[in-house]
């Protein structure tokens, strides 16, 4: 298995032109920083990443050591070691991150699914994988469509504003839809009996299924729906910096550094490849 420090090292060598980044660096540094976000990194040489604690496999902040890690970490350093500048983390949280972005607080978002409501707000990259939306059904409960949870006695939990949320409210018109929060909030009805069913990403679900049997079963309900999940930005009117971000996912999905830090952070927090629900690639 490819180390995140393996991967680290194989983007940081030769993903960017060394000469491109001297130019850029040498023209952002007679401009005043802030004059856009691209410039301001080059000419501080840090890069600011909105990162979640106790969020994995996105992304783990340690109490103890205070070290991070999780796959959005693994990518962040990976962009950060091409720009051959620092990365900071600066800790938010994903109800947070648009509001946090238009502070100017942190200066890129990774996880967030492009929501019409946010692309109001904030400017997206391009995909950085693929995600499918599934529910965590309780013990008993076995939806195999969406239209099986399409009923007015059923109860499902999402977290307001949300991809899962917006999926949910458009193929369960009918259903008893609960918004909390945050996914925990929403997780923790399902746990407690206050709802049927959770639509969340796969990823959390398996995830939180795995290390708690007792929340219920994982299910792809069909047809299969899902979302991309992409980088954020603050909105401004020169796109040098969403679109230097798109180029480098593209490469960098091209050599496969998403997938193996995605299949990584899943080792880290106990799921295989062999947890990973019948229909779903990464």
């Amino acid at each position: 298995m490819t180390t995140r420090r393996d991967l680290a090292g194989l983007i940081g060598t030769g993903a960017v032109a060394v000469g491109a980044l001297t130019l850029a660096s040498n023209g952002a540094a007679a401009q005043t920083a802030g004059k856009n976000t691209f410039d301001r990194i080059i000419a501080n040489r840090k890069l600011r990443l909105g990162a979640v604690t106790s969020s994995a496999p996105w992304f783990v902040k340690d109490p103890a050591s205070g070290k991070w890690s999780g796959h959005f970490y693994t990518i962040g350093s990976a962009l950060a070691k091409d720009m051959e500048v620092e990365l900071e983390l600066v800790e938010t949280t994903w109800g947070n991150a648009v509001l946090d972005l238009q502070a100017d607080k942190i200066d890129i978002m990774f996880g967030l699914n492009p929501t019409p409501k946010r692309a109001m707000a904030v400017d997206f990259s391009v995909g950085a994988y693929d995600s499918a939306l599934v529910v965590i059904a309780k013990p008993g409960f076995e939806p195999k469509n969406w239209a099986d949870m399409n009923k007015p006695e059923v109860k499902i939990s999402v977290d307001v504003g949300s991809a899962h949320d917006q999926i949910a409210t458009l193929l369960c018109p009918k259903a008893q839809i609960s918004r909390f929060k945050t996914i925990n909030e929403a997780m923790l009805a399902l746990r407690t009996g206050r709802v049927d069913a959770q639509c969340i990403f796969w990823m959390g679900g398996v995830r939180a299924v795995k290390a708690d049997p007792g929340l219920g079963k994982v299910i792809v309900p069909q047809p299969f729906f899902g979302s991309t999940s992409n980088a954020a930005f603050r909105r401004e009117s020169d796109k040098t910096w969403r679109d230097f971000v798109n180029t480098w996912i593209v490469y960098a999905r091209g050599l496969g550094l998403v997938r193996s830090a995605v299949v990584e952070s899943l080792e880290q927090v106990g799921v295989t490849s062999e947890d990973i629900p019948a229909g779903i690639t990464l």
